[in-house]
């Protein structure tokens, strides 16, 4: 993995994991807005970039679950300078993609066992999220316990893409 591609992709997968989870704990909806567009690109980012390098090694479930999980961070971005519950809707939506491909990240082996099994266990808590506010219990970003309680899985999940990334032999 190109040494430039490693330092974008710990780089995103950090901002996303501190400023994700700072988002959720701070109570200005501006800062929070900063704050999330921040991890949002980071993440976008990263996970592009994880999609390319699981692309050219062939392993396609795992490119693209990280495709997937752009295209859901790219969804839920969408959102957070507005309303959190007038954007409902797209967090729900981005919320069912992350799921999506977070669960594509956990089937196929490559990654190291804690991402897999923080994958899983992140996109069922996803996947709760978005069906039950699309059947119609709604839950925000910040509501309790979920989806607030899958953010600390998403991150875990973060540190094992991170460890992996990190682990990559230059070149």
């Amino acid at each position: 993995m190109p040494r430039t591609h490693k330092l974008l992709i710990a780089t995103g997968l950090i901002l996303g994991a501190a400023l994700g989870l700072a988002g959720t704990l701070v109570p200005s909806d501006q800062l929070r807005a900063v704050l999330w567009t921040i991890d949002g690109v980071g993440l976008i980012i990263a996970t592009v970039l994880l999609a390319l390098h699981f692309f050219r090694a062939q392993q396609d479930l795992l490119a693209a679950g990280f495709l997937i999980y752009a295209l859901g961070e790219s969804v839920i971005s969408a959102g957070n300078a507005g309303n959190l519950q007038i954007a409902l809707p797209t967090f729900a939506a981005g919320a069912a993609l992350w799921s999506a491909g977070l669960m594509l990240t956990a089937i196929p082996a490559g990654l190291p066992l804690l991402a897999r099994i923080a994958a899983a266990l992140a996109s069922i808590l996803f996947a709760i999220t978005s069906l039950g506010t699309m059947a119609g219990t709604p839950m925000p970003p910040l509501a309790h316990p979920l989806p607030f309680l899958a953010y600390p899985v998403l991150v875990l999940t973060f540190i094992g893409w991170l460890i992996f990334t990190l682990r990559q032999p230059s070149n």
